[in-house]
């Protein structure tokens, strides 16, 4: 490394990786950070892909590479098409190269798997090997980084999702149920609306009460029991479930405004009750009755404010999907005699 008339010089080598040119190369971490950045994905504009940092993880990696005998797999990023000259690749003989950055540009390099590790390594000079894709756009950059991270240990599930979203073609035909949970998460008459982890960064004050993930699945269980998808298309749905959300945070309002207090938004409240919608959806479709609002309010609160959701009532202790299974067991029963003793006082 060195600097030529203001810019800093990368003597490296040109290659294939796969079906993509690369430049390999090896530089001091505290020049990588400085010409580097993190595109992390903001909630609030939906620009961005990557995950929020953590600072531990970071922390952690640099105690390690300063020990001895550390060493690490490439950093990879990728210099992004510029219209300007803030960076250039002079090509030589034999498939070298040498990386040209403008002292006095923006960031040129875009991490796409090496935030943690580069994190805390700006004050540093250990030398680091680094692999930089050359001239994807954005998007070519954000679908090699989900799916590399889609098969590797660790990355937040949600955050995998939500990037799928933004990738596909026609979410609402290729993963329904992911369009429901977004729609669920970003409409501003939804009770989760911003509330729904995605794994990016978020607005500060903000109480997350359950991952993307845990909706989109038991969404899906939601459409595999009602076969809904035959009768109504995706976008309808979406409406038809947030109804059904409203409509618990306006019976269990108390319940709701205190959900570490309360199972109804953690992984067994959440299956249980699209549970119990989809046997409210299923009656209404039977009975040709609309679902509204209004009629999952009128059907839920017959009896679901009776029921203790509570951490310390009858769902302490339980978890995973015989958890799921005994709630949902203790709903139907207790709807059963609600609707038992309204027969036998009508009688």
């Amino acid at each position: 490394m060195k600097r030529v008339a203001e810019r800093t010089a990368i003597e490296g080598i040109i290659g294939r990786c796969g079906q993509r040119e690369v430049f390999l190369g090896f530089a001091p971490a505290r020049l990588l950070y400085s010409i580097s950045f993190v595109d992390l994905l903001n909630e609030e504009t939906g620009k961005g892909y990557q995950r929020r940092f953590n600072d531990r993880h970071s922390i952690d990696f640099r105690k390690y590479i300063q020990a001895t005998g550390s060493s690490t797999i490439p950093l990879t990023f990728n210099l992004r098409p510029r219209r300007d000259a803030a960076w250039a690749l002079n090509r030589t003989k034999a498939g070298r190269a040498t990386l040209l950055v403008q002292s006095n540009s923006e960031k040129v390099l875009a991490q796409v798997d090496c935030q943690h590790r580069l994190g805390y390594l700006s004050d540093l000079d250990v030398t680091l090997a680094f692999m930089s894709f050359i001239g994807l756009s954005a998007a070519e950059e954000m679908r090699i980084f989900t799916v590399i991270n889609s098969k590797a240990k660790g990355l937040n599930s949600s955050l995998l999702d939500f990037n799928d979203a933004r990738l596909a073609n026609d979410l609402g035909k290729e993963k329904p149920e992911l369009l429901i949970a977004i729609h669920l998460n970003d409409h501003s008459d939804s009770p989760w609306c911003k509330q729904l982890d995605i794994g990016g960064s978020c607005t500060s004050g903000i109480t997350r009460r359950a991952s993307l993930r845990t909706i989109q699945k038991a969404v899906k269980r939601f459409l595999q029991k009602t076969e809904a998808l035959k009768q109504k298309n995706s976008r309808e749905l979406a409406e038809i479930i947030r109804h059904f959300w409203k409509a618990i945070a306006i019976v269990l309002e108390t319940q709701w405004a205190q959900p570490r207090k309360h199972f109804l938004t953690k992984g067994i409240g959440v299956y249980s009750l699209m549970n119990l919608a989809a046997d409210l959806y299923v009656e209404a479709s039977r009975a040709g009755v609309e679902c509204t609002q209004v009629y999952f309010v009128s059907a839920l609160s017959e009896f679901i404010n009776q029921f203790d959701w509570t951490t310390s009532g009858p769902l302490k202790g339980l978890g995973g999907q015989a958890g799921v299974n005994k709630a949902t067991s203790l709903l139907k029963e207790l709807r059963r005699k609600k609707k038992l003793k309204v027969v036998s006082h009508g009688r």
